[in-house]
């Protein structure tokens, strides 16, 4: 009878370490009145998420006193793996995106850079364009030219010649305009002599008064 109530209690003693094992490796709490799973979860270091996957809670904001929950176990690991994972993949966007901006970055700044000799050129262009038809000897012979033919006055007329630079009416075509007999003169001027220089130049070495 002695040997028998002694295993019984070796077995129970047995069973009670077991049991104390399990509820260490559980880490069960006990709902008490005025808990809520946030506050569990603050109490015990982890996370609302992982509490209701643990107890498979339809509703997180429903719970009763006396209910057993689980606070601890894979959930927490899942939870801290999921968010390492998802914050590795935002880094990894974050990288790939600062790369596609410096990469975009880079070639604005390359064709800018291909661009400007372009823009330098047509600039240097026009500058000279537009220094040969209006130089200094040019807009004196110009000047001269015109003051020999009509003493510069838009009105004069002599038979078939009018204006300023004594072009024959055929070349206006009815238009005696100040500004027509100025575009005419330098279009014949230019197709003629290369420049209005040349003209007067040409006016002398022929003796014409």
């Amino acid at each position: 009878m002695k040997i028998k109530n002694a295993l019984l209690s070796t077995a129970a003693a047995t069973a009670s370490l077991f049991a104390i094992g399990a509820t260490a490796q559980a880490a069960t709490v006990t709902v008490k009145s005025g808990d809520t799973v946030s506050a569990i979860a603050a109490e015990n270091n982890t996370t609302i998420a992982a509490i209701q996957q643990a107890n498979h809670l339809k509703d997180v904001n429903l719970i009763l006193v006396g209910q057993q929950l689980e606070v601890n176990g894979d959930s927490t690991t899942t939870t801290s793996t999921q968010t390492t994972q998802q914050t590795t993949t935002t880094q990894a966007s974050t990288q790939t995106s600062q790369a596609q901006t410096n990469q975009a970055s880079q070639t604005q700044s390359s064709q800018a850079q291909t661009s400007t000799p372009a823009a330098k050129t047509t600039t240097q262009t026009t500058s000279s364009t537009s220094n040969y038809s209006n130089s200094g000897s040019d807009s004196a012979a110009k000047a001269w030219i015109a003051g020999k033919e009509s003493g510069g006055s838009y009105s004069a007329r002599n038979g078939q010649y009018i204006g300023k630079y004594q072009l024959s009416a055929s070349y206006l075509n009815g238009d005696y305009s100040a500004a027509n007999q100025e575009r005419v003169a330098n279009s014949y001027v230019s197709s003629r002599y290369g420049s209005w220089s040349n003209a007067k130049s040409h006016w002398l070495a022929n003796g014409w008064n």
